[in-house]
């Protein structure tokens, strides 16, 4: 059974606790060696099978223009306020000059030339978007092959030559483009830093010691340099989203540290009933370690539930993140046992300054007991379910209700800080040339022995109010496929530029087309960051039923009951829609926006709603499962639900808020983090938790519990002998690991 082979698994690290780090220690190296020898950077791909923008590509590249490569772009303006690329010869000298040296970079199929379009003709380099009205703005648009054949050393090598010719030439040099979404960095390092130091100021504060407080934090820094390596690996076979090890950062810190909380909490207080201390530590693996396991699994069930949304790249980045969480279970259950027998009884001492800090008398136990304070707030809630279950549901239906004006999108480059070249660049293309400049679409056409098609796509193109200028049309001349490249009159993430793809598509396309053999489909990146959207929203009700119905199954399983799981995931549904709320309240109407540095409302990202639910269901079981496993052993124990109630969830309080205050400050750390979209993760990750371990566990949990009464914990008959047993729960229980007779389950007879 789960606990008893726990036991010995924990006994066995705490006894030989030397072997064990060592082996972690070889573990470590050989990923990390993997990861330098075959690793990969990340890189983002927004397609998906079956979607219009993606039927676009495959024509684009079956014709071989190279327009379904990727692109970049160098925006440039003179030095000199009162110069303009048209009047002044050293500024379109230098134009060429930049011009050629970025021609001459590796894999760069072609550019653009403003300067000889200036010299053929200032009309033309105005009317092809090269040149802005003004002759301020030159674009320099540059095209590359498709992005399997590029790296990150393609966008360092332009952003390098950018470097030098700022101190060459007398131009103000921005870049933006295709380039520098794939293949940009990820925000973290200084995040990961700062949620580091302040998960071990809070674990101290928590444990009264230095030596407790550096156990948690030693065992997520091995299991997140593993995590972090093996997808590292991972993307040097598949495209990892660059979001993924920020996420991966994120979320593997915050249940790593949380893992070894509760099992080091339980720990000590097995050193306090005097206890030996490899013994504690495999007594606190088979308690506090058997619900790591099913919180753990959990999470990665959740997560992987994205494969749902038929989307690559969720895809893949769901599994890479589950990764970094099962490497956390596993180093909570060998590395950390380990860390607990090396350092022997001094764990369940507490030092001076933790006496001081945490006002406990010397040589007290603080962990032995459940805090006053707690016990008194529980009975107090149990005394008074009604409105307290009333009063913080209706709380989190009110923060639920920006839900309603949720809009989806993608933040462009327009949303970046002003230290970003992306945003100075966005900003430049914004005033010499419109908004829509910044996310052209590409029409893709087959004319299919249809001569007159083109011409007539064109004109209904150019008609289109949501449409400020067609290019001249592209023809293969082998494949007769043609690409109309057309500017929007909004910015790509403005709300009518989803309305113009879709009147496009639906209207336009179809009217200039007829009943006749030629097709056309619209592509580009603002049309597949618009699709991916629109995909992503019409499934998350899809993968909200895979998860709920998963999670219930395998809290009925651990629980063996029918009433704690369902509660549980309708709380969990409450806590996720607040914290939807609170994002959209945030991002959307900029209230507070300014404290995390957001700079202009953007809408949410598009695949961000799903794949918070996905790891929000999974954290917020964590806690679920850690509260509910020491409320069940209370109740097996003395067969009270109500003692089971107070005395079970009072004793997880303290340790469940501890650990609910580092995930939030570890997801804060990244809600201040450059990137839009990172902001989105940590504050969204931040405001569940929150909401999650004080309203819900501390409020909701108690007072719907106590209505319920003993049918919190029923199981109809059939239904018992259905469900399997052995791993999963029936007779495997937390009493029985530690020598205590559990009592009967509540069972419909």
């Amino acid at each position: 059974m789960l606990s008893k082979a726990l036991l010995r698994l924990g006994a066995s690290a705490a006894r030989h606790p030397w072997r064990v780090i060592a082996a972690w220690l070889i573990a470590v190296t050989l990923a990390v060696l993997a990861a330098i020898a075959f690793g990969g950077r990340t890189a983002d791909s927004m397609t998906a099978p079956g979607l219009d923008s993606q039927r676009a590509a495959e024509l684009i590249e079956r014709a071989g223009t190279g327009q379904e490569g990727m692109t970049a772009q160098v925006v440039v303006t003179p030095l000199d306020e009162g110069a303009t690329f048209v009047d002044d010869g050293s500024a379109r000298t230098a134009l060429t000059r930049l011009q050629t040296e970025v021609e001459r970079l590796p894999h760069v199929l072609s550019t653009s030339d403003p300067a000889g379009a200036l010299d053929a003709g200032g009309g033309a380099a105005v009317r092809d978007g090269l040149v802005s009205a003004d002759g301020r703005i030159a674009v320099v648009r540059v095209q590359y092959p498709d992005q399997s054949r590029l790296s990150a050393e393609d966008l360092d090598a332009l952003v390098a030559l950018g470097d030098r010719l700022r101190a060459e030439l007398p131009l103000r040099i921005e870049m933006g483009g295709d380039l520098f979404y794939a293949f940009s960095d990820p925000d973290g390092g200084v995040s990961e830093l700062i949620g580091l130091l302040a998960a071990a100021a809070i674990l101290f504060l928590a444990f009264g010691s230095l030596v407790a407080a550096a156990l948690p934090i030693g065992m997520a820094v091995f299991g997140l340099t593993v995590g972090v390596a093996t997808m590292t690996v991972l993307a040097g076979v598949t495209d990892v989203p660059t979001f993924a090890p920020v996420l991966g950062s994120m979320v593997g810190l915050g249940v790593g540290i949380d893992y070894a909380l509760f099992v080091l909490a339980r720990h000590r207080e097995y050193l306090a009933r005097g206890v030996e201390p490899h013994e504690a530590a495999g007594r606190a693996v088979a308690t506090a370690g058997r619900p790591v396991v099913f919180a753990g699994g959990t999470v990665v069930v959740s997560i992987l539930g994205l494969a749902v949304a038929n989307v690559p790249f969720m895809t893949v980045g769901g599994i890479a993140v589950s990764i970094v969480v099962l490497i956390m279970v596993v180093a909570s259950v060998t590395l950390l046992p380990a860390f607990l027998g090396a350092a022997g009884p001094r764990l369940g001492r507490v030092g001076r300054i933790g006496r001081a800090l945490r006002g406990r008398r010397r040589g007290g136990a603080p962990d032995a007991v459940p805090a006053d304070g707690w016990r008194r707030w529980i009975a107090h809630v149990n005394r008074h379910p009604v409105p307290y279950a009333v009063g913080a549901a209706g709380l989190l239906l009110a923060a639920a209700l920006p839900v309603l004006g949720l809009r989806v999108g993608l933040p462009d480059d327009g949303s970046m800080p002003h230290s970003r070249t992306e945003r100075r660049a966005y900003d430049l293309v914004a005033e010499g040339f419109g908004p829509g400049t910044n996310g052209p679409l590409v029409i893709a056409a087959d004319p299919n022995a249809d001569p007159g098609v083109l011409d007539r796509l064109a004109g209904a193109l150019a008609a289109d109010p949501g449409i400020s200028s067609v290019a001249p049309a592209h023809i293969d001349r082998a494949t007769g496929i043609a690409t109309l490249v057309v500017f929007p009159t909004t910015s790509p993430q403005d709300k009518a530029t989803a309305d113009t793809i879709a009147r496009l598509r639906t209207d336009v396309l179809p009217t200039a087309i007829g009943h006749g053999p030629a097709r056309a489909h619209v592509g580009g990146a603002a049309a597949s960051l618009s699709d991916v959207g629109q995909r992503t929203s019409e499934r998350l009700p899809l993968l909200v039923a895979t998860v709920l119905a998963m999670s219930f199954l395998l809290l009925m399983l651990v629980f063996r009951s029918v009433v704690v799981p369902l509660k549980a995931v309708l709380l969990n549904v409450l806590s996720i829609g607040a914290a939807y709320g609170v994002m959209v309240a945030v991002f959307q109407w900029g209230w507070g926006g300014a404290l995390i540095g957001l700079e202009a409302t953007v809408p949410i990202v598009s695949f961000i709603p799903m794949f918070l639910f996905a790891i929000l269901f999974g954290l917020s079981m964590d806690y679920e499962v850690f509260l509910l496993s020491r409320v069940r052993e209370e109740y097996l124990r003395t067969g009270d639900n109500g003692t089971a109630i107070v005395e079970g969830i009072s004793r997880t309080a303290r340790i469940i808020t501890s650990a609910a205050l580092i995930m939030v400050a570890v997801f804060l750390s990244f809600a201040v983090a450059e990137d839009p979209s990172t902001k989105m993760f940590g504050l969204g990750l931040a405001t569940a938790i929150f909401i999650d371990a004080t309203v819900v566990r501390m409020v909701l949990v108690p007072a719907t519990m106590t209505l319920l009464g003993r049918a919190n914990w029923w199981l109809p008959k059939w239904l018992d002998r259905l469900l399997p047993r052995g791993p999963v729960g029936g007779d495997d229980t937390d009493a029985e690991s530690v020598g205590e007779a559990p009592r009967p389950r509540l069972v419909d007879r």
